[in-house]
């Protein structure tokens, strides 16, 4: 496996479907072939970047485009 925003091999294993890169400090989970990327901020929250990653829209921006 390789990030999809660093491309770094330097992927670890946090839970059973979330990993985590060491190159670029972000996390992935990984559900069948379903990817989400997130950035970890500073109060442990995480933050989707899905948007930037992925063309199809979440359910989230479907919704504020109605």
């Amino acid at each position: 496996m390789r990030c999809p925003n660093c491309n770094s091999k330097d992927i670890g294993k946090i839970g059973s479907h979330q990993y985590y890169c060491w190159g670029c400090f972000i996390e992935l989970t990984v559900n069948g072939d379903k990817m989400s990327v997130f950035q970890v901020e500073e109060d442990g929250t995480l933050s989707s970047l899905d948007d930037l990653f992925f063309d199809e829209p979440t359910v989230e921006q479907q919704m504020h485009a109605n």
